[in-house]
């Protein structure tokens, strides 16, 4: 089965990304905005869509939501829930469609997404992973650039 949909844990990757919004504390409206701005590039080249799952906790009252649509959604958990329980609801629900990436530090809530028949990620090892692919899709951009400029001088 083909990889549907990458559910993140916000907080625990922000709290495992100190490369972003330096200085800034890992609540912050700055550090979200900067990390799913982060999260929508990958998805632009990766084209899988994810779903960023913060605890309704960190947000101030008042704090308007991000931007979503299907492709990069952004979930704040209710009172009384928490984004692990959010992250194992969409689990379930996806699973029948693909396989399901969850990317969190919580050991018992990678083994819960493994037990409903997802996959796991540390935010470490996600991290990697999205910094890779962004070089790479660079260096691909900067590459292709220098053809065409090659191609359009020779047609001078």
């Amino acid at each position: 089965m083909a990889l549907v949909r990458i559910l993140v844990d916000g907080y625990s990757l922000l709290h495992n990304w100190p490369e972003l919004a330096p200085g800034r504390p890992r609540h912050s409206a700055a550090a979200r905005d900067e990390l799913i701005q982060r999260l929508a590039l990958y998805r632009d080249a990766i084209n899988i869509p994810i779903t960023v799952f913060f605890d309704g906790a960190g947000a101030r009252a008042g704090t308007p939501p991000a931007l979503s649509s299907p492709e990069m959604e952004v979930l704040y958990s209710r009172r009384g829930q928490t984004a692990d329980q959010m992250i194992e609801r969409a689990t379930h629900r996806f699973n029948s469609y693909g396989e399901i990436l969850a990317v969190t530090d919580d050991h018992a809530e990678r083994d819960t997404v493994i037990s409903l028949g997802g996959l796991a990620s540390t935010c470490s090892n996600f991290i990697q992973t999205i910094e890779n692919t962004l070089a790479e899709q660079a260096d691909d951009i900067k590459h292709h650039n220098r053809q065409e400029r090659h191609c359009f001088q020779r047609r001078r």
